[in-house]
């Protein structure tokens, strides 16, 4: 990198800095953290648990924004300073040095534009990730476990913790159903843009002619809601049915009809849980998944109404990424159109760019249409 590079780097930085300035508005989050303390200060504020709960998770996100936004803002300024002062000083070995440092500078700017796209009503939240393999047995039900293996560690590379709600292994291999709940920031912001088909294209590991196989798997992702927010459901528009809980191993694998499958008949969603050994646990859980997939089938709805297009047309069938393992290797998302070769290190859960090129692009395509 040359002097010139390095100045055109924190002009676009400069500028982009600015757009995030003017969506986190810095100084609205300062006197609602003061808002909050002078309510911390009340009489009366720590008797309703409940409410307080939920402004002291409010607070916590506006300090978190706050403290990311105000590191990233004073990192830009204080290079642009040095980057000043080098210059006159004539001291290239710090001018070097900030040039070795350009591209984390530009990824720490790039994180904070990120985390301005993660700011809709849920995006903080935990998901709720259900994969279910399409038709094509053995090869589609080995396709769903590559996707829960490759999800899994995308949440190990955050520290984040995974759950199984619910997994139901394949006869000869992979798995016919899981459901795993994803804990961490922002995780249902990152995710909630995996709801769709997943394709994958390879030679058949399960097919003796080595011939190249075609197998679509579905994942769907909604947020783990709060208790505060009201989702009715009526009891004469579900099926509750028990079973005995299998997978991969547990105490109470086969022993108790434990597990929990809810059926609501007017959207067809079923959700299934079979993560502990009661019954009761497990139908609260289950209940929990049904009604964050039902708020998120009501958002998908009210887009569908907004963007003038029928539910269907962008439902759980439409394709969203190819994964082509033969004749070539590439990841293609349908959303961004942006190719990717390392296949493996993305099957591995290294999707962080993928993830973000598509938040991306979908924040570009909204700002055109408006």
């Amino acid at each position: 990198m040359d002097h010139y590079e390095y100045t055109e780097l924190l002009k676009t930085l400069t500028i982009k800095m600015q757009n995030v300035t003017d969506v986190v508005r810095p100084q609205d989050i300062t006197r609602r953290l003061g808002e909050i303390e002078a309510l911390e200060n009340s009489d009366g504020f720590w008797n309703d648990a409940t409410a307080a709960g939920v402004i002291q998770k409010e607070k916590t996100q506006l300090e978190r924004r706050l403290a990311k936004y105000s590191k990233t803002f004073n990192t830009l300024g204080d290079a642009k300073d040095i980057y000043d002062m080098a210059k006159e000083e004539g001291d290239d070995e710090t001018i070097e040095s900030l040039f070795a440092d350009a591209g984390e500078l530009e990824n720490q700017v790039k994180s904070m534009e990120i985390e301005v796209l993660l700011s809709g009503e849920h995006d903080s939240h935990n998901a709720i990730v259900t994969i279910h393999p399409g038709a094509g047995g053995t090869e589609s039900q080995d396709w769903a476990s590559m996707l829960l293996r490759m999800y899994t560690r995308w949440a190990e590379r955050h520290d984040f913790t995974v759950e199984i709600l619910d997994y139901q292994s394949g006869e000869e291999a992979g798995i016919k159903d899981a459901a795993l709940l994803i804990k961490g920031i922002n995780v249902y912001g990152y995710l909630k843009n995996e709801n769709g088909i997943h394709r994958l294209v390879r030679i058949s590991p399960y097919d003796s002619a080595a011939k190249r196989h075609t197998s679509f798997t579905s994942v769907m992702v909604s947020p783990e809601l709060d208790d505060d927010i009201a989702i009715e459901i009526e009891d004469r528009d579900i099926r509750i049915d028990t079973y005995r809980a299998s997978g991969a191993g547990g105490q109470h694998v086969n022993k108790t009809e434990s597990a929990i499958r809810i059926t609501h008949i007017p959207s067809g969603i079923v959700v299934q849980c079979q993560n502990d050994r009661s019954q009761h646990k497990n139908k609260a859980t289950a209940f929990k998944m049904l009604k964050s997939r039902l708020y998120e089938l009501e958002m998908e709805k009210q887009q569908a109404a907004v963007d003038g297009v029928e539910k269907s047309d962008i439902g759980w069938g439409h394709q969203i990424r190819s994964y082509v393992l033969a004749p070539y290797q590439q990841v293609k998302d349908t959303r961004s159109g942006i190719p990717y070769s390392n296949i493996s290190t993305i099957l591995d859960g290294d999707i962080d760019e993928m993830i973000e090129g598509v938040l991306i692009s979908l924040s570009r395509k909204d700002d055109d249409e408006e």
